[in-house]
């Protein structure tokens, strides 16, 4: 009896000592899993962000998000729409997982026509109406979404969504899914500044390339020629354009004296296009031409043989050249010129004190094989200035909006000649006069090139008087 009150009564005691066992255990067990969790939560947030500090492939990169994110919080799918630096949506960079539901969605969020825009993603109500779209898509599956942000802009849309029902979400869930956004915004954001300094440093070195080949074309100093004086000034713009003038001797076997007095080629040309290309194709024009001058054929012929030599590459580049070219005897003071659709030289006539252009018919340099040139020639008198310049002068623009234009030109120029000063000095106003009106601290469009000539007023030595003998 004794025995079974023993055991009687000892059954509850054991029941006693049993159920704290079992709560230590339970609330071990909870808090190992919490640690677990947090400890995986940790992992993935440091590959992630690793990834991001080793950033090589911003595909490689995105293709990581969806899946640390719905790992991150413990649902079974996840999405990703990147924005581009225009703000449409980045289609060919769309991520989702799970697979089996991404290829129609994704194709319907690709197809999504107000993401085509050019900023959709900062417009609120359009990026609500693509968060409506994953609704539908997904159905009644719980769905979290949030914004890529960095710098102040939107760059893209963060999903996670649960096919079960409804999420079950706390804050940590809600701050993970926001730190997955905010690392990829940073990626995005990255890619985009690199991006953008590999196109700066391309667009660096062909200027650099370009400036080099064009200061190389140019004449560093003009040449003395007997009779009349030279000044010449190209102003680069931002873009190498493909400005050109040049001092050519028509027999450069001879030195001295005897080269200032022979014939000279004067010529301004300009091709259509800026960058690397307009200067190569004007370093091998220059070559064709400083051939065609010891030819000492008229201006006309230069100019035709020059069309038809540079025919076939100009053809090829789909680029055109207009070029005036004159050629200069001291002895006679005649300028002979010819015209391939360049801008006219300007000429004051120190004696009419007026201005007109110099013009002859002719095409662009490669515009048609068998394109013929007119030819002029005037004696030019003392007192008479030449002016030549590429378009990047009359087009100018200034502060106004309005271009600088061939009148404003002459009345520039009728100025600095009725001022009496040298070519220097012309040169000189005529760039002040063009700085003004473009604006001090505003850069030019197109390369701006002058070359300026002038015969010096003859010096009349008074009479003496024949007493004074």
């Amino acid at each position: 009896m004794s025995s079974k009150s023993t055991r009687r009564h000892s059954t509850p005691h054991q029941r006693t000592v049993a159920q704290p066992l079992t709560a230590t255990a339970s609330l071990r067990e909870l808090f190992d899993s919490f640690s677990r969790e947090q400890r995986s939560s940790q992992e993935l947030l440091a590959s992630l962000g690793f990834a991001l500090r080793s950033f090589t492939n911003l595909h490689r990169f995105l293709e990581l998000v969806p899946v640390v994110a719905s790992r991150l919080v413990g649902v079974d799918g996840s999405l990703l729409v990147p924005f581009t630096a225009d703000g449409r949506i980045w289609r060919e960079q769309l991520q989702m997982l799970p697979d089996q539901r991404s290829p129609e969605l994704l194709r319907q969020i690709a197809a999504f026509d107000p993401g085509t825009a050019v900023g959709f993603g900062s417009d609120e109500r359009q990026v609500l109406a693509l968060d409506h779209l994953v609704q539908r898509h997904l159905g009644r599956a719980g769905l979290f979404a949030t914004s890529l942000v960095a710098r102040g802009r939107q760059r893209g849309r963060l999903y996670v969504f649960s096919s079960t029902g409804p999420l079950v979400w706390s804050d940590v869930h809600r701050r993970h899914v926001q730190l997955v956004a905010d690392l990829t915004g940073v990626a995005v954001e990255h890619d985009l500044m690199l991006q953008e300094a590999r196109r700066h440093e391309r667009v660096d070195r062909q200027l650099s390339i370009g400036a080099e080949i064009q200061a190389q074309l140019l004449p560093d100093h003009c040449p003395v020629i007997e009779g009349v004086e030279l000044a010449a000034r190209c102003r680069p713009a931002f873009q190498v354009g493909g400005d050109y003038y040049d001092f050519i001797p028509t027999r450069p076997e001879l030195m001295g004296r005897r080269r200032e007095r022979g014939r000279w080629a004067l010529l301004m040309g300009d091709v259509m296009g800026k960058g690397v290309p307009a200067g190569l194709l004007m370093t091998m024009l220059r070559g064709m031409l400083r051939a065609e001058v010891l030819s000492g054929l008229p201006p006309d012929r230069i100019l035709h043989d020059l069309n038809q030599l540079a025919q076939e590459d100009l053809a090829q580049s789909h680029r055109f050249v207009t070029l005036f070219y004159s050629d200069f005897d001291p002895r006679t003071r005649r300028l002979r010129f010819a015209n391939a659709a360049h801008n006219p030289p300007l000429i004051w006539r120190a004696q009419q004190r007026s201005i007109s252009r110099l013009d002859a018919p002719g095409l662009l340099i490669g515009l048609q094989a068998e394109a013929e040139y007119g030819c002029g020639e005037v004696v030019l008198e003392p007192g008479d200035v030449l002016l030549y310049y590429t378009d990047g002068v009359t087009e100018a623009p200034g502060i106004t909006g309005d271009r600088f234009d061939e009148e404003r030109l002459m009345r520039s120029l009728e100025a600095a000649c009725r001022s009496g000063t040298g070519s220097q000095g012309i040169l000189d106003q005529l760039f002040t006069r063009l700085d003004r009106f473009v604006g001090v601290d505003r850069q030019l469009e197109d390369d701006a090139s002058m070359v300026v000539l002038k015969v010096p007023e003859e010096v009349m030595l008074p009479s003496v008087p024949r007493a004074a003998l």
